[in-house]
């Protein structure tokens, strides 16, 4: 598996980001072709202090080429270009495959 995740730092309207977020970014997120499952969260905390984040996003595809081929695709391409419509404090874009951890 490969994850994908996106962090937001603190927007200037936090109001606003939430409502386009849910509304329009997610269900244009959806369409992407490849992803097995997506989540999100508004309630970031940090331990210890204060979070660097407002928000963050993680997807999870079959592989690194498969998430190379969602984004690149006219679907993730939309999603991109969306991203200025509410991400007004920037965004963190990183990926990794996922290795199980054994006891």
């Amino acid at each position: 598996m490969h994850k994908l995740m996106v962090l937001y730092p603190e927007p200037a309207d936090p109001d606003h980001f939430r409502d386009y977020y849910v509304t329009h970014h997610l269900p244009l997120v959806a369409r992407m072709p490849g992803l097995l499952a997506w989540r999100y969260s508004f309630e970031v905390a940090a331990a210890p202090g204060q979070t660097p984040y407002f928000a963050v996003f993680e997807a999870e595809f079959a592989d690194a080429a498969a998430m190379t081929a969602a984004r690149a695709s006219p679907q993730g391409q939309q999603v991109s270009a969306d991203v200025a419509n509410y991400a007004t404090g920037g965004v963190v874009v990183i990926h990794y495959p996922v290795r199980n951890g054994t006891r």
